[in-house]
């Protein structure tokens, strides 16, 4: 997903909206003692949720249990200045941690006893990053195998997340100096990954 946290935000920014919530990514919340950036902004049916997006770009990484105690504690600052708020109709529910590798027990165990939403490649089981993706279709354009890294590179950067955003994306790819032989190889290999998810 390339060296920054930012493409990850936004495919998980994606995924939730196809499951129904509206999204913002990296939006700056005042808490009760200090502001906040939070990752991904989620609402539905008159809830907010707070998502932390941590993204390792080695996939042996984990996230250990500092990281919950730490998002819990941001949370907990934001949800007591958010629904103190009389602006807001909505309410801000629940804090979650999102990462595209693995959790330690410890860090699940206090996620679980807090109440924080935890979302990792496989945890929970079956409803994990990879099922999830792989149900939705919502494939980062780093899947792409007619792409070299370079290429990947320059879609992320011109923000181009997910393969389905090149579903009809002749002129995403023509813009990184692709040739048109090479496009419509691109093209194929989109239509083959997203089935009749992509429209």
């Amino acid at each position: 997903m390339g060296p920054t946290g930012y493409p990850f935000e936004r495919l998980i920014g994606a995924l939730l909206k196809e499951k129904g919530y509206d999204t913002k990514v990296s939006v700056t919340l005042a808490g009760n003692c200090v502001t906040h950036e939070i990752d991904v902004l989620a609402e539905k049916d008159g809830n907010v949720y707070a998502i932390e997006c941590k993204f390792h770009s080695d996939a042996r990484a984990t996230s250990n249990v500092k990281i919950p105690l730490y998002i819990n504690s941001r949370f907990l600052d934001i949800q007591e200045q958010w629904n103190a708020n009389s602006k807001n109709s909505s309410h801000l529910k629940q804090g979650w941690l999102v990462t595209n590798t693995r959790f330690t027990a410890d860090a699940v165990n206090y996620g679980t006893c807090v109440g924080l939403t935890m979302l990792s490649w496989d945890y929970p089981k079956d409803n994990g990053l990879k099922a999830n993706i792989d149900s939705l279709a919502l494939y980062p354009v780093t899947t792409l195998t007619t792409l070299n890294k370079r290429e990947k590179h320059l879609l992320i950067e011109s923000d181009v997340i997910l393969v389905k955003e090149l579903f009809n994306g002749k002129d995403k790819l023509a813009n990184i100096g692709l040739s048109d032989r090479k496009i419509d190889r691109v093209l194929n290999e989109v239509q083959q990954l997203c089935r009749q998810d992509c429209h």
